[in-house]
């Protein structure tokens, strides 16, 4: 009975000999069949045979003793298993340093310049690497200070949030160095006079290819000299004289921009000229004293700001926006001031600006200016703005057409002073004068709507003590 039970053991748990050999201690008899059911279905309970040592039948005692061919294939299988698994560290000394979020409206940019080298020693928060966007120029910094180990991306590589640019290793362990070898350099003297045989100089003219030469005739002395080009014949510079460079993802984005502005509305610009006689004499009163007190110089922008603002209140079209069949009037002012980089035209945003006074407005003016040419202000110092100021009289502009920065309504263009003579209570003067345009558009905004704009500006500019007791 016992050698059909261990046999129907053996089968049923797949095994071509049983693992353990079971020596009776009492007579089979013993053993009832609920018992046989129960050894039988035992390897199903317990799983594979390998997974337990020792058989215990139910009713008796049974002595258990291991196969040696068995034990040896269980031993064999164990140390199968042990070879073949890998090896894991957790030691974490290697970290990614990957592509930081870049705002809501940017999915993705490119892989501008690698500002370090594998090898190369960081700090924590250490720029490496920086990534030109649609707008801004962010940087990928290290998480830890380390040592690079390699860069996974290279230069000129499109990249997303959270893709992994470089491999830190804390320790510095496992880092190879990279020699950077310029595609200009010649190779080393020792390549150089490296000897060969006269069988290898023998092969290497044989795999030359073989160029026919015709013979070249003598030139006679009667020969008449090339035809001139016609008058009427164009002359194209050589091409070795240009130069073809990438638009810059940030220019591209400019581009794209202004012509779907140009594209989308209804632009009409409409100008007007300010004396700027009056906010020109209140600066030169109170520059002293704003500065001492305030820590800022006092300049035009801040007035021309605060003149922006009352006109929006006066005319509220000029601050809303056309949004597929509505209009959208917004209760706020957030002006955005064009500032000129190197890498670009960027448009931060004074926010609030109705709440400020001249001094705020200075302080944020110049705070955000530093940061787009340094190429350290975020996207959110850029995002929104519903109306726009130009001042292209600091690069010398006499007069221009701005063009409207979408999704706003309109455009305020200033431009240099120049001192032109001016008719004043009868009398030929000079006087400081600038000319301002405002840019608008058309299917929301009627010209009285903007000439009425301009007039505030001008009247708030020529006497700024409007403001004060506001009329």
């Amino acid at each position: 009975m016992l050698g059909v039970l261990r046999r129907k053991v053996a089968s049923a748990s797949g095994l071509g000999k049983s693992m353990y050999a079971v020596r009776p201690a009492v007579s089979t008899s013993r053993i009832s069949s609920a018992a046989t059911e129960e050894i039988l279905l035992l390897p199903r309970q317990c799983g594979h045979a390998r997974h337990f040592s020792h058989l215990v039948l139910p009713g008796c005692s049974v002595n258990l003793r291991p196969e040696r061919e068995s034990v040896g294939n269980l031993h064999s299988s164990l140390s199968q298993q042990i070879c073949i698994r890998p090896f894991c560290s957790n030691s974490g000394d290697l970290v990614e340093a990957v592509v930081p979020y870049m705002g809501e409206s940017i999915s993705d940019g490119t892989l501008a310049k690698l500002l370090k080298n594998p090898g190369d020693k960081v700090e924590v928060d250490e720029p490496i690497a920086q990534i030109e966007t649609d707008k801004v120029t962010i940087d990928v910094t290290s998480p830890e200070a380390g040592v690079i180990q390699k860069f996974v991306a290279k230069e000129g590589d499109t990249v997303e949030p959270g893709f992994k640019v470089a491999i830190i290793s804390k320790s510095g362990e496992g880092v190879e160095s990279v020699d950077h070898v310029a595609p200009s350099e010649k190779p080393s003297e020792k390549e150089a006079l490296k000897p060969t045989s006269p069988i290898q100089e023998k092969k290497e003219e044989e795999m030359k290819p073989k160029v026919e030469t015709a013979p070249v005739k003598e030139k006679s002395k009667g020969t008449s000299p090339p035809p001139k080009r016609s008058a009427t014949e164009p002359q194209l510079p050589p091409k070795e004289r240009e130069r073809r460079v990438p638009m810059t993802r940030l220019r591209k984005r400019v581009a794209t921009r202004l012509k779907d502005s140009q594209n989308t509305f209804a632009l009409l610009t409409t100008f007007n000229e300010v004396d700027m006689t009056n906010l020109m004499k209140l600066r030169s009163e109170y520059k002293d004293t704003f500065v001492e007190k305030h820590g800022v110089k006092l300049g035009l922008m801040s007035g021309f700001v605060k003149a922006a603002v009352s006109a929006l209140q006066n005319q509220p079209i000029v601050n809303a926006v056309i949004d597929g069949d509505d209009i959208i009037y917004r209760d706020y002012v957030d002006i955005s001031i064009a500032v000129g980089t190197p890498k670009g035209l960027v448009v931060p945003v004074l926010r609030d600006v109705d709440r400020m006074n001249f001094a705020e407005i200075e302080k944020t003016i110049n705070e955000l200016a530093k940061k787009a040419t340094n190429g350290t202000i975020s996207i959110d110092e850029m995002a929104g703005g519903s109306f726009t100021i130009s001042n292209g009289g600091v690069y010398g502009s006499l007069l221009s057409t701005p063009i409207i920065n979408p999704p706003q309504s309109a455009i305020l263009g200033m431009h240099s002073i120049v001192n032109r003579p001016m008719v004043v209570g009868g009398d030929i003067v000079s006087r400081p004068m600038m000319y301002i345009a405002l840019t608008y558009d058309h299917r929301l905004i009627d010209g009285r709507e903007a000439v009425y704009f301009l007039r505030r500006i001008k009247d708030v500019v020529e006497d700024p003590r409007r403001l004060l007791l506001d009329v």
